[in-house]
């Protein structure tokens, strides 16, 4: 598969839309199964099935926990979904007026030629920042089709992003994603981003962000 990267243009943003929301609420799954694990939740749903079962009977054991399981996976998806449904209407919705108008800032897509039509697999986006006299670049919005996964786009895109900043004279370059992410995390660790630490998730009640347990992990690289 021949794969080349280019700059966003006006004509992809249909498709690189349907791709972001895609690869972003395809972490829900995840999400909700690593949570569910866990001895909290494990905990809630034993107690839960036993409430019920004594309080009624067995159709009541699994009606409470069956609840108890939909309020966590409606935590998950309200954090992965919502955050999709903000960046839809800010900057995913003006793609060259948010990643193409400003110095320093770019968007990218990956294509290559499936089934004898040429398609967009993956995007990647910078964003130049400055913080008093240092300059650097925020990578973000970086997805990857699951049509085109372990084949090397992520290296080659997050590699692109790492150049372009070097180019730019930036000292260092950050990310933010979600420990869900494992390959992510991986991919960037290869690369040489280490976390930093984990701010705060405010977009959504606490009590959804404890439910769904959603970590935020900001990550830099020096340059």
């Amino acid at each position: 598969m021949q794969l080349v990267i280019r700059r966003y243009r006006p004509s992809d943003r249909d498709t690189v839309r349907a791709l972001f929301s895609a690869g972003i609420q395809e972490h829900i799954t995840p999400c909700f199964h690593n949570r569910m694990a866990t001895p909290f939740c494990l905990a809630i749903t034993a107690a839960l099935c036993a409430a019920g079962y004594l309080l009624s009977s067995v159709l009541g054991a699994v009606v409470l926990a069956a609840a108890w399981m939909g309020l966590v996976y409606y935590c998950c998806h309200k954090i992965y979904s919502g955050f999709v449904k903000e960046r839809l209407l800010t900057d995913m919705h003006d793609i060259p007026g948010n990643y193409l108008s400003r110095p320093g800032d770019v968007f990218w897509v990956a294509e290559a030629e499936l089934d004898g039509r040429v398609q967009i697999l993956g995007m990647v986006a910078v964003k130049a920042k400055q913080s008093g006299k240092e300059k650097y670049g925020e990578l973000m919005r970086m997805i990857i089709s699951p049509l085109c996964r372990r084949m090397g786009l992520g290296f080659r895109l997050a590699q692109t992003v790492v150049d372009y900043c070097k180019e730019q004279g930036f000292s260092k370059v950050v990310l933010e994603t979600s420990d869900i992410q494992t390959a992510a995390v991986g991919l960037y660790e290869k690369l040489g981003f280490r976390h930093v630490f984990s701010p705060s998730i405010t977009d959504f009640p606490p009590w959804v962000v404890m439910l769904a347990n959603v970590k935020v992990l900001r990550m830099e690289k020096q340059l």
